[in-house]
Formats: structure tokens, C-alpha cells, sequence
């Protein structure tokens, strides 16, 4: 199948995280098709009920390419033009998946064997999939992970700090107030010192930044409210341990702190031949950990549109990226 139309049609296959489960069984059945033509083997790697990893396997894997299946909400089918596919996913990451498989082709039409292809459930949420893969590695040396990078191989990516903040107070009628104590106003004052934190920096990463996402909290506006929480998320520059020590210092007192996720910066290797960059985003990378090779980082589509309502790429990176794909993989395996 054409990269484009293969690309429209995982697109067009609603996978939010938590609902992998026909995007899983769609790509399983066309990898089989794949393997079975190729003597090569297609298997389900089964993280939960309902929801699998898929891994097909050409010969003994020296490189596998992986990617995830999982989408950010709301879903919305796929288009295009003459340059751009549209839709959720389209650029993070079934442009990619569909690059990834387009590449395999290529390679066994031209009778070359010995790379996976991985695709994981759970990345946009707790890199579920990509845990599970790491306790069942297949002997990969090598592993190319594909997210949006405009097709330049990343030299690092940062990392995430996933907090939740929960203050804690006393209800009371809002006409008196003194007889309570709002945990609203708690939380206010414990995420007002966090964003004053002088958060580290790094000469390749750039600073870490912060985002506070979700607000939530109190019971009417004639209540002093007795409960308050929010959800941050800090991308970090280092393995986060000096970040969290500022967190806590930062919310004692006011609120406590509840670590959800942590995922270190990386810093990856390089190819010649390849244009180059760093990322702020965080990946499957580090859940998989060594178990399934040493990591490279190279994708279409461009970061700035994914997770947006205008989520797109162009066509002509879907079509590069094949190219990319089959030339890491024969690079790789020579080594």
C-alpha cells in the first residue's frame, strides 16, 4: 500500500489511549500478510485485556523500527491535498507507522532481512506498552524510534516530571470565611512558588519549562472549598532528582506533592549523513530501556502541529522518511 493511503487509513482507525485495541488487530493482520510472504513471524504482545503491542520480525532483528498506535483525544478521521494528510495521528505517529512499514517493503523487495518493526500501545499516557516490550525484548542491537522530528535524527530529548498537587482545607459558609480555610487559596499559593523556581538549564537541552495542565477543586462558589488539585508537568534537562527537591521545598507546607511520572533527559547518538536536532518532547525511549538496542530517534512531521486540532504532514516527509528508514537500517546492520 502507497505510504499515503496506508497512512489515511491507521488515521482513520480511532485509537485514543486505552483504545488501541482495532488499530492493534488492523496491524497485526496486515504485518501477518507481511511475514507470511516473507518468511517472517507476526505476534501480539498482550500489555492488558484488549490492548497488545504488535512485533513482526524479518530474519534475526539487528534493527527494529517502533513507533506508537496510540492518539492524544479527540479523534478526527483523516483528509488530504496535494500536500499535507489531515487527521489525528497523521504526524505523532501513524505517518510514521506507515514510513516504518513502507521501508520494510522496500527492504525485503530488495532481499534484505534481519529487522522488526515494534508498535506500542500507552506512549501518549505511561509508556505502558513500551515497559512491557522492555521486559520482553527479541534481540534487537539496534532500535530506530519514530516520532515528529521533521525527519532529523535527535540528538536528545528532554525529559517529564508528571506531578500531581493536592491541598487540603476546611468548608465553611463563604459568608464566613474565617470559620474554614480554602484549600483553593493553598494551591494558589503552592503553584505561584513553583513557577518562581529557578528550574535547571543545559547547554544542549535549553531550560526546563513547566506546564500546569489541569485545575481542579472546591464544591460551590458559596463554600470555602476543602479540596484543590492540580497536574503539572515539568520537561526536565537531567534525570529530575534536582527538580523534584525544588518541588518539594517549593509546595511544603501549602500542599502535597505526588510524583505520577518521571522520564530523564536523553542524549542520543548520531549517524553521518543525517541532518540533526534536539527535542523537547519525551518518548518510548526511555521505557525500553538497553533491552532492545542502542536508541536513535528520527520521524516526519513536525512536533509544533501534534496533539493541535490542525494535526497534519506532508506528504513528501512521508515519502522521505521511507527512504530514511531503509538507510538507517542497512547502515545500522553493517555495523
Amino acid at each position: 500500500m502507497d505510504v499515503v493511503a496506508l497512512t489515511r487509513a491507521l488515521v482513520d482507525i480511532e485509537s485514543i489511549t486505552g483504545n488501541e485495541g482495532i488499530a492493534g488487530d488492523w496491524l497485526f493482520s496486515y504485518l501477518s500478510r507481511l511475514a507470511t510472504a516473507h518468511r517472517g513471524w507476526a505476534e501480539r504482545m498482550e500489555v492488558e485485556p484488549g490492548r497488545a503491542n504488535i512485533f513482526a520480525s524479518f530474519g534475526t532483528p539487528v534493527v527494529t523500527l517502533s513507533t506508537h498506535m496510540d492518539t492524544v483525544p479527540p479523534f478526527f478521521p483523516s483528509t488530504e491535498d496535494d500536500e499535507y494528510v489531515h487527521g489525528r495521528g497523521s504526524c505523532d505517529a501513524k505517518g510514521i507507522i506507515a514510513s516504518m512499514i513502507g521501508a520494510a517493503e522496500m527492504l525485503l523487495s530488495e532481499g534484505h532481512r534481519d529487522f522488526g518493526l515494534l508498535f506500542l500501545v500507552g506512549e501518549e499516557r505511561n509508556s505502558a506498552g513500551a515497559f512491557h516490550a522492555a521486559a520482553h525484548p527479541r534481540g534487537s542491537r539496534f532500535l530506530i524510534n519514530g516520532e515528529p522530528t521533521e525527519n532529523k535524527l535527535a540528538l536528545g530529548s528532554k525529559g517529564a516530571l508528571r506531578c500531581e498537587i493536592a491541598a487540603h482545607g476546611r468548608m465553611a459558609h463563604s459568608a464566613y470565611p474565617e470559620l474554614g480555610e480554602s484549600a483553593i487559596d493553598k494551591l494558589l499559593d503552592a503553584l505561584n512558588a513553583v513557577r518562581a523556581l529557578p528550574l535547571p538549564t543545559d547547554p544542549l537541552f535549553g531550560p526546563s519549562t513547566l506546564n500546569i495542565g489541569v485545575l481542579s477543586g472546591g464544591r460551590a462558589p458559596n463554600v470555602i472549598p476543602d479540596q484543590a488539585q492540580a497536574e503539572i508537568l515539568i520537561r526536565l534537562i537531567d534525570e529530575g532528582a534536582s527538580t523534584r527537591a525544588l518541588l518539594q521545598q517549593a509546595v511544603s507546607g501549602l500542599a502535597e506533592l505526588r510524583e505520577v511520572l518521571c522520564i530523564p533527559a536523553l542524549r542520543l547518538g548520531s549517524l553521518p549523513g543525517f541532518d540533526t536536532t534536539v527535542v523537547s518532547f519525551t518518548t518510548d525511549i526511555p521505557a525500553l530501556g538497553p533491552s532492545w538496542g542502542v536508541p536513535y530517534l528520527i520521524g516526519p512531521g513536525s512536533i509544533h502541529v501534534a496533539h493541535t486540532s490542525g494535526e497534519k504532514v506532508l506528504r513528501d516527509d512521508l515519502h522521505q522518511a521511507v527512504g530514511i528508514y531503509h538507510d538507517m537500517i542497512l547502515q545500522l546492520g553493517r555495523q
